[in-house]
C-alpha cells in the first residue's frame, strides 16, 4: 500500500467523500492523490472538490424541535437562488434533525455523519455547502424553548425560559432576540473587562466634547452612558419591541414573571466574506478568451 492514513484523510478532506471510497480510489491510484481525486470525480463522487475555492456567502439558517430538543444551524452555499430552493431548504433541515438526534459535539462530526448526503446535495445544485455552525438545546424540566426564523432564514433564534413563560410570551422573546441583537440576558452578564473598556471609550468621548468639563462631572456622564450601554446589549434592560415604553423586563412581569435561561442567535452569513463580482471586468475577460480563440 503506497499510502498513509493520513493520505486517506487528506483526500476525504480534499474531496469530501468517505473514508473507504477516498482508500479505495487511493488503491487504485496506486497512492498518487492527483489521479485519487480525478478517479472519484470521473464517479460522481468529488463533485464538492471542484467547488473548494468558491466562497459560500449565502445560504440559510433553520430550527427544529422534538421531544424538548432544539437545534439552531446555518447552512452556507454560494447563491441566494440556491438557499431559496426546495432542495437546499430540505438539506438543511436534514442536518437539523440529525442534530437534535445525534447531538454531535461539531460541524465536522456533521460532515462525516451526512457526508453521502452532502455529496448528493452538491452534485446536484451544481454548488460548494458548507455547514458553519449550530447550536443545541435540550429543555430542562422546569424550562420551555421556543424558537424563531425571519425572512425565511436570515436570522433564526432559539430562547429558553422557564415554565412560567406562556407560548406566547416565549414567541415574543424570541421575536424580541431576532429584532434586538442582545448579546446577554443580564447586565450581571455582562463581562467587566467590556464594561472597564466601554466606560474608557465613554470616557473618552466626553473629554473630546467641545466644552471641557471636570472630571467628576465627566464620571457622572459615563455613569449615565453606560446604562445606555446595557439596554442595547442586555435583554432584559432593552426597549420591549412591541411597547417601546417598557422593558423586555416589565413585560415579564405584567406576564406571569418568567425568567429567561439562554438564548442563542444566528444571523446567515455574518462575518462571512462575500462573493464580490465585478460584470464589466468579467465581460472584458470574455472578450479576451473570445479573441485568443480566433
Amino acid at each position: 500500500m503506497n499510502f498513509t492514513n493520513k493520505d486517506v484523510m487528506d483526500l476525504r478532506a480534499k474531496t469530501g467523500v468517505g473514508m473507504m471510497d477516498c482508500k479505495k480510489a487511493l488503491i487504485e491510484a496506486d497512492g498518487d492523490m492527483d489521479k485519487a481525486v480525478d478517479i472519484l470525480r470521473e464517479k460522481g463522487m468529488a463533485t464538492g472538490a471542484k467547488r473548494a475555492g468558491k466562497i459560500a456567502s449565502q445560504g440559510i439558517v433553520d430550527a427544529f424541535g422534538k421531544n424538548g430538543v432544539y437545534a439552531l444551524v446555518e447552512v452556507n452555499c454560494e447563491s441566494d437562488f440556491v438557499a431559496r430552493g426546495d432542495q437546499f431548504k430540505a438539506f438543511v433541515r436534514e442536518i437539523a434533525e440529525y442534530i437534535v438526534d445525534a447531538a454531535p459535539e461539531n460541524a465536522e462530526q456533521i460532515v462525516a455523519a451526512k457526508a453521502d448526503l452532502l455529496n448528493e446535495t452538491v452534485a446536484k445544485i451544481g454548488e460548494k455547502i458548507v455547514v458553519r455552525r449550530f447550536a443545541r438545546y435540550e429543555t430542562a424540566a422546569d424550562g420551555k424553548v421556543s424558537s424563531y426564523i425571519h425572512m425565511g432564514g436570515k436570522i433564526g433564534v432559539l430562547v429558553e425560559t422557564d415554565d412560567k413563560a406562556s407560548d406566547e410570551v416565549a414567541h415574543d422573546l424570541a421575536l424580541q432576540i431576532a429584532a434586538a441583537s442582545p448579546d446577554y440576558v443580564t447586565a450581571d452578564q455582562v463581562p467587566a473587562e467590556a464594561v472597564e473598556k466601554e466606560k474608557e471609550i465613554l470616557k473618552a468621548q466626553a473629554l473630546n466634547e467641545d466644552k471641557p468639563k471636570p472630571m467628576n462631572i465627566i464620571e457622572k456622564m459615563v455613569e449615565g452612558r453606560i446604562n445606555k450601554f446595557y439596554k442595547e446589549v442586555c435583554l432584559l434592560e432593552q426597549p420591549f419591541v412591541k411597547d417601546q415604553d417598557k422593558t423586555v423586563k416589565a413585560y415579564l412581569k405584567e406576564n406571569g414573571g418568567a425568567s429567561v435561561k439562554r438564548f442563542v442567535r444566528f444571523t446567515m452569513g455574518e462575518g462571512l466574506e462575500k462573493k464580490e463580482e465585478n460584470l464589466a471586468n468579467e465581460v472584458e475577460e470574455q472578450i479576451a478568451k473570445a479573441k485568443a480563440g480566433k
